[in-house]
C-alpha cells in the first residue's frame, strides 16, 4: 500500500465527481521547471593576435635576459668604396655595437570559490575547472595589451600649458572666461580612462595574500591653464604641443580652479561649442605623472617605438591634420611614406599593419578617394533566370609596399581594439633573408623565465583560491623594424 497514491487517487476521484469544485492551478503559480541549459555561456572575446603570433621562447634565467647588438660594420676610408693599390693591403673595418637588456617581470590574476558555490554548481558546470579557463583567459587578454602598450620607461611628464583661441558663431558654450588644461595620456592610459570614470591616475590594489602595490594608470601630470574669453556663439578652440610617448589627451575645462574633465581626444586638440558637462572629474585629481610603471612593467611595441632612443619609424602628424592624405593613385601618402623610409634606412619593410577600426574605415575612404563609381560588386553564377546579388561596401585588407626587392610585397592590414584611435602600426615581424647571419631569430619575442603557471593555494578559509602568473619580457631585438603613424584625425 502507498498512501501517496492512494491519497492522490482520492484526490482525483473527488474532484472528478464534483463539478463545482474550481480548478485553479496554472504556471502562474510556479508550479513548474525550470530549464536551464549547462553550461554558462561564456560571452566575452579573448581576441589575443599579437600573443598569438609573437614566439614564445622559454630558457630565461637571472633577473634580465641580456644581448649584445652589432648595429654597424664601418668599411675603412671612405665606407662605400673599396679600393686599394695593387700590393697593397687595405685599412681595418671597425664595428658599432651596444649591449641591451631587458628586465624580467611577473605578470597575473587571481580567483577563489567558496566551497558553497562549489556545491551549489554540480551539474550546472565544474565552477573551479572554469575558474581557471577564465584567469588564463583574462591574464592572456591583459599580457595582449601589454604587448602592445606596457610601459616600463617613458615617462610623459608634465605636458606644456595648452593654447586657446576662439572662432565662429554658431557655439552654445555660455559667455565665459574659460580656463583648459590637458593631461597627456598612454596606450594603457586612453583604455583606462573615460569621461564618466575621470582620467586613471595611481591605484593601490590589495592583492589576495593582503599585500599592497600601486600601480599608475598611464596618465602625465597635468599642464598649466591657459585661458580665452568666449562670447555666446563662439567656439573654444584648444592645441598642445605634442608629447612623446602620448597617443591621446585629456582635456579639463571650467572656470579657473574649477576645470574638469570634457573630452578625451586622439589627437591634440579639441574644441568646445556646446555648454560644458556636468559631473566630471575635477582637474585637482591629477597631482603627479602616472605614465609608467618602472620595475612593474615591460615596454611593449607602441612604447619601444616612440622611444626616440630605439630608431623606429615614427611619424607623428601636425596640428590640425585632416587624416591621412589620399595619394590620388590608390594609396595613402604617410603610409607611403614609412614604407619608403623603412627601405631607405633599413632594406626592410614591415610584414603587418595594425590599427583600429576608425583608420581600417579612414585607409578605405582614402584609397578609394578617386572612385567614381559606388564600391559595389555584381555576383552571378551565369544561369539563365538567375537573379543578379550585390554585395555594397569593401575594405581594404592588404596594403602593397613597392619599395621592395623583387617586384614588391603585400602586407595584411588587420583591426586590433586596442589600437588607439588615430595611430597604427607597421611591423616587421621576420627580417628579410639578406640580413645575413643576423642570430635574429624573432625580431621580438617573449623571453620567458617561466610560462603559464597555476597556483592552488592551500586551503586558508572556507574558499578555494587560484591563481595564474608567468614570468617574461617581450624582447624587441630589432626596434627599427616597427614604423609608427600617430595623431591621425578622423577624417
Amino acid at each position: 500500500m502507498n498512501p501517496t497514491q492512494d491519497t492522490l487517487a482520492l484526490m482525483k476521484a473527488s474532484l472528478g465527481g464534483d463539478q463545482d469544485i474550481t480548478k485553479t492551478i496554472t504556471t502562474a503559480n510556479g508550479l513548474v521547471a525550470y530549464d536551464l541549459q549547462v553550461p554558462a555561456k561564456n560571452l566575452y572575446p579573448v581576441f589575443t593576435p599579437l600573443r598569438n603570433r609573437i614566439p614564445r621562447v622559454g630558457g630565461g634565467t637571472g633577473v634580465a635576459t641580456n644581448w649584445r647588438v652589432v648595429n654597424s660594420i664601418v668599411g675603412s676610408g671612405f665606407d662605400n668604396q673599396a679600393w686599394i693599390p695593387e700590393g697593397q693591403r687595405s685599412g681595418r673595418m671597425s664595428y658599432g655595437t651596444a649591449p641591451k637588456a631587458a628586465n624580467y617581470v611577473t605578470i597575473g590574476e587571481e580567483d577563489s570559490v567558496t566551497f558553497e558555490a562549489e556545491s551549489a554548481g554540480r551539474t550546472f558546470e565544474d565552477v573551479r575547472a572554469t575558474m581557471a579557463t577564465r584567469l588564463l583567459q583574462k591574464l592572456m587578454l591583459k599580457e595582449e595589451n601589454a604587448i602592445l602598450g606596457g610601459n616600463a620607461s617613458l615617462q610623459l611628464g608634465v605636458p606644456t600649458a595648452p593654447t586657446l583661441s576662439q572662432s565662429g558663431t554658431t557655439g552654445t558654450l555660455p559667455a565665459a572666461t574659460y580656463s583648459v588644461i590637458v593631461v597627456a595620456l598612454t596606450q594603457e592610459g586612453y583604455y583606462n580612462s573615460s569621461l564618466s570614470n575621470g582620467v586613471a591616475t595611481s591605484k593601490t590594489v590589495t592583492g589576495a595574500d593582503g599585500a599592497t602595490y600601486t600601480i599608475n594608470g598611464g596618465s602625465s601630470n597635468k599642464s598649466s591653464n591657459t585661458t580665452q574669453a568666449i562670447t555666446l556663439g563662439q567656439i573654444l578652440n584648444a592645441t598642445v604641443p605634442l608629447v612623446t610617448g602620448a597617443v591621446a589627451y585629456a582635456w579639463y575645462v571650467g572656470t579657473a580652479g574649477s576645470e574638469t574633465l570634457q573630452a578625451i581626444t586622439t589627437v591634440n586638440s579639441a574644441s568646445f561649442a556646446t555648454p560644458l558637462a556636468t559631473s566630471r572629474q575635477a582637474a585637482t585629481a591629477i597631482t603627479a605623472d602616472c605614465s609608467a610603471n618602472p620595475g612593474l612593467a615591460f615596454d611593449g611595441l607602441l612604447t619601444t617605438a616612440l622611444n626616440p632612443a630605439n630608431q623606429a619609424y615614427v611619424n607623428v602628424l601636425a596640428t590640425g591634420n585632416s587624416g591621412l592624405t589620399s595619394s590620388n593613385r590608390g594609396s595613402c601618402v604617410e603610409i607611403d611614406s614609412m614604407l619608403q623610409t623603412m627601405w631607405d634606412k633599413y632594406q626592410l619593410s614591415p610584414t603587418v599593419i595594425y590599427c583600429n577600426s576608425q583608420e581600417i574605415k579612414n585607409i578605405t575612404n582614402k584609397v578609394m578617394a578617386s572612385a567614381t563609381g559606388t564600391l559595389l560588386r555584381y555576383n552571378g553564377d551565369g544561369q539563365k533566370n538567375q537573379p543578379y546579388a550585390i554585395v555594397a561596401g569593401g575594405v581594404v585588407d592588404s596594403y602593397y609596399n613597392p619599395f621592395m626587392p623583387d617586384g614588391g610585397q603585400i602586407i595584411p592590414v588587420k583591426i586590433h581594439p586596442k589600437v588607439p584611435p588615430g595611430t597604427l602600426i607597421g611591423w616587421c615581424e621576420q627580417l628579410p633573408m639578406y640580413y645575413q647571419n643576423n642570430e635574429v631569430q624573432n625580431v621580438a619575442e617573449m623571453k620567458l623565465r617561466r610560462d603559464y603557471y597555476s597556483i592552488d593555494w592551500p586551503v586558508r578559509t572556507r574558499q578555494y583560491e587560484s591563481g595564474v602568473y608567468a614570468e617574461g619580457v617581450l624582447a624587441v631585438y630589432a626596434t627599427f623594424a616597427i614604423g609608427i603613424i600617430s595623431n591621425i584625425a578622423n577624417a
